[in-house]
């Protein structure tokens, strides 16, 4: 169960370029969590179009907590914030702010694309300061990333691509690499849709059960929504379904 969220946002994001002109101002998508046979959780991704150090950014913020009989146990807080600078297409600024147990951690990151560099500040323990790190070209945040992969075209993620990135998480950098594998008609709680069925490739041991533990559905239209996502955990197994929208840009193609 530990850092739900952060499984989610791990296999659900790619790095891409693209016009992120699908995402209507002030979206919102829910997700609820499964651990096993529980009903552990729920997920919450908002949008809203905002101006971030004189540029059009867009202001997305993940949210993730434990329910019910899970939380008794766990209890589960955690927040996430990007701010997508919408000409560059690039994260300005990134935060990781969970608690999880008795474990804490607020970390912040700002992005300096122009010489490959980001100064990561720990906000939990100011007594370590911040610190320049070598990062990356066209570097993405956990959060930005999601919002490249709906950009993409339908070409863009046809059965067979295979995408590279590498994505900062936490306190590193991690390459990923996703494959298109083909499409499957997913029943939800608002009726059946059809899906592009996407396997990332992810570092297995710390999370993971397997390399390609995971596996994503998201809706093949040009929102791009998630509609379901699965993971073989360490210890058990996590799935996350649709359970609510907003504001979506384009209508979702739900039939009964």
């Amino acid at each position: 169960m530990k850092k739900f969220l952060s499984v989610i946002s791990i296999f659900i994001f790619i790095l891409g370029f693209g016009q992120i002109d699908n995402i209507a101002d002030g979206e919102s998508i829910t997700l609820r969590i499964h651990y096993g046979f529980l009903n552990a959780g729920t997920a919450n991704l908002t949008a809203q179009k905002t101006t971030f150090k004189g540029a059009p950014h867009l202001h997305v913020r993940g949210t993730g907590q434990t329910t019910g009989a899970v939380r008794a146990f766990f209890k589960v807080e955690d927040f996430y914030e990007s701010y997508i600078n919408m000409q560059t297409e690039l994260p300005s600024f990134y935060v990781r702010n969970v608690r999880e147990g008795s474990y804490r951690q607020h970390l912040e990151t700002t992005f300096n694309h122009d010489n490959n560099t980001l100064v990561l500040t720990d906000k939990k323990t100011p007594a370590n300061g911040s610190k320049v790190i070598k990062s990356v070209k066209g570097v993405q945040d956990m959060l930005s990333c999601f919002y490249y992969l709906r950009s993409k075209t339908a070409t863009e993620l046809r059965t067979g691509t295979v995408i590279n990135m590498n994505v900062w998480i936490d306190d590193e950098m991690f390459p990923f690499q996703l494959k298109v594998v083909g499409t499957e008609n997913l029943d939800t709680k608002f009726g059946t849709i059809n899906c592009l069925k996407i396997i990332p490739s992810v570092k297995s041991g710390r999370v993971f059960k397997e390399k390609e533990g995971v596996t994503m559905w998201v809706s093949n239209d040009a929102n791009h929504i998630p509609i379901l996502l699965k993971a073989e955990l360490a210890v058990g197994s996590l799935k996350a379904s649709i359970d609510g929208y907003k504001n979506v840009k384009y209508p979702l193609k739900f039939t009964k």
